[in-house]
Parts: structure tokens; sequence; C-alpha cells
């Protein structure tokens, strides 16, 4: 089993480091951040605006209603490029939460790759495309990014597993048992050490 059947019920934070569709090497993906048109007459500005993407979405109940997204990767990384907004919006309204961002689909955001310096919008499919993997005994574990995998190589090598001692603690709850065995320890240290100092 690999951590796949878990990914569900496990936030994710707004940006994961993933392969680079063109390079391969190391990539940032960064969330998208999506916002109800409040009003009608304000579509015409979302449509036209270059910052924005406008969506015509539907929700769970089968209303239809109207998103403008915007991609923060794209900007710099934040809302400072958002300007002349129509009344009623401020530009923070599409700053990221604090909270960790709950799997919704779609998955939209923006890639970017210092290695070849590519910078797109794209869809995710995680965790596919995660950058950092190991694979043990037919399993595939993985991590979010350069944080959370040096997290995950100290759990897996400490004595007591405590994961309340841990920030990415949510991520370490997931962890499947396969990697978490004493006879798996050194091998899993191992592969994910060599993630680390690549």
């Amino acid at each position: 089993m690999d951590m796949t059947g878990y990914y569900e019920w496990n936030p994710m934070p707004h940006i994961v480091d993933i392969h680079c569709p063109n390079c391969l090497e190391s990539a940032k993906f960064e969330f998208a951040e999506v916002v109800k048109i409040k009003l009608k007459k304000d579509v015409a500005f979302f449509k036209e605006s270059n910052l924005f993407d406008y969506k015509l979405l539907v929700d769970s109940s089968g209303q239809r209603w109207h998103a403008a997204i915007y991609y923060p990767g794209l900007h710099g990384g934040s809302t400072l490029a958002i300007q002349g907004l129509p009344e009623g919006y401020k530009s923070s309204d599409w700053d990221h939460s604090r909270f960790l961002r709950q799997n919704r689909q779609p998955l939209l955001g923006s890639m970017s790759c210092k290695n070849c310096s590519q910078a797109t919008k794209h869809l995710l499919r995680w965790p596919d495309e995660a950058y950092y993997t190991i694979e043990f005994k037919g399993s595939v574990l993985w991590a979010y990014h350069r944080e959370s995998l040096i997290e995950l190589r100290d759990f897996i090598l400490s004595a007591d597993r405590k994961e309340e001692n841990y920030k990415w603690r949510n991520f370490l709850r997931h962890v499947p048992t396969t990697f978490k065995k004493q006879n798996a320890r050194e091998t899993v240290a191992k592969r994910l050490n060599r993630l680390i100092n690549n």
C-alpha cells in the first residue's frame, strides 16, 4: 500500500515540490486561489483582466457560480500585483489561508522551475508528480517538500515515533506501516537521505 489512499484526508501545504514536466528537475507548484464573483456586473472585469482566469463553476448541489482564479506563483508568490478591483473586493481575498489546503478538485495552480526557467499554469496530478518519492517493497512513500522530507526521515529514525513532536504531524500520521517496521527503518532512512543530499 502506498500513501495515495491517504491523500484525501491529508491536508496539503499551498506549495509543494514536483517534477518539472519540461526538464524533470525539482519545481515548485503553488495552488491558485479561487474567489466567488459577488455580482454579475463584476464578471466582465475578471474576464478581461490579465491577472485572473474566469470560470463558471458548479458546486456540489448543482448551483453554478462565477469564479475569479488568481495564480500567486506567477506573480512573485503574492497578491501585490492585484490592483483596481471592483468595489467590494480586496487583493487579500486571494491570499492563501493560514491553514493547510483540503484536497478539493481541481488541483489548479502554477508551476515554476528554476532549472529551465519555465513558469506556467498547471493542473496538479498528486502524488504522481511528487518530486520526493521512494519505493520500498512495492509501496511508494512521498513528501510534500524538503522540510516535510527531513521530518519524515527523522520520524522514521526516531525510537518513540511521537507525531505531535513534529511540525508536519498530520502528514506523518498517514505514513503506512510498511515504512515504519523495524526491519524497514535502515533502508527507508537511507533512501530518504539520498533524496535529502541530492
